[in-house]
């Protein structure tokens, strides 16, 4: 099954240290550096669906803008709405095969909610962006217990099981 990675743009470039001085510099700039970043991890895997999703809520156009570049989807919010409430939407059509990218609370409850999968916009730019390549997992804390007993009792829960199954997709 392919995934669908629901990217919210800003949140990414504002937690990682690059992107956030170009961003300060000059905005599109950040997006660009942000697009091509993405365009990179997707020839890396090619069947994954991405769309990244920016505000234009102060001032972007009237209407919901949508572009593509070298094989993303970019989403612009229409003036007055939040890039957020795009996000949700998303969501809400994609469900179990979405993977949400942002550090928001929000999104990542509404994710959970849907029963998609979420990961921190500076983890996922530290591990797919930049090149660090771990797997999800293996910065966490491992929960199985230190000596050779078994049982239910150190297992995560189903839900956040599931979860790190469709990372290891990534």
């Amino acid at each position: 099954m392919s995934l669908h990675l629901i990217v919210d743009g800003y949140n990414v470039i504002r937690q990682v240290a690059g992107l956030q001085a170009m961003d300060a510099r000059d905005l599109e700039a950040g997006r660009g550096a942000l697009l091509e970043m993405l365009a990179a991890y997707r020839k890396t895997r090619p069947a994954h669906k991405v769309t990244v999703v920016f505000d234009g809520w102060q001032g972007g156009e009237l209407q919901e803008s949508r572009d593509r570049y070298l094989g993303l989807i970019v989403v612009y919010s229409r003036r007055g709405e939040r890039a957020d409430e795009v996000i949700k939407r998303l969501l809400g059509r994609e469900g179990r095969r979405a993977v949400v990218v942002s550090s928001d609370r929000e999104l990542q409850t509404c994710a959970r909610d849907a029963g998609a999968a979420w990961v921190a916009a500076a983890q996922f730019a530290r591990q797919y962006l930049e090149g660090a390549g771990d797997s999800p997992g293996e910065n966490e804390a491992d929960i199985s217990p230190p000596s050779g007993k078994k049982g239910p009792a150190r297992r995560l829960p189903k839900q956040e099981r599931r979860r790190r199954q469709r990372l290891k997709k990534l």
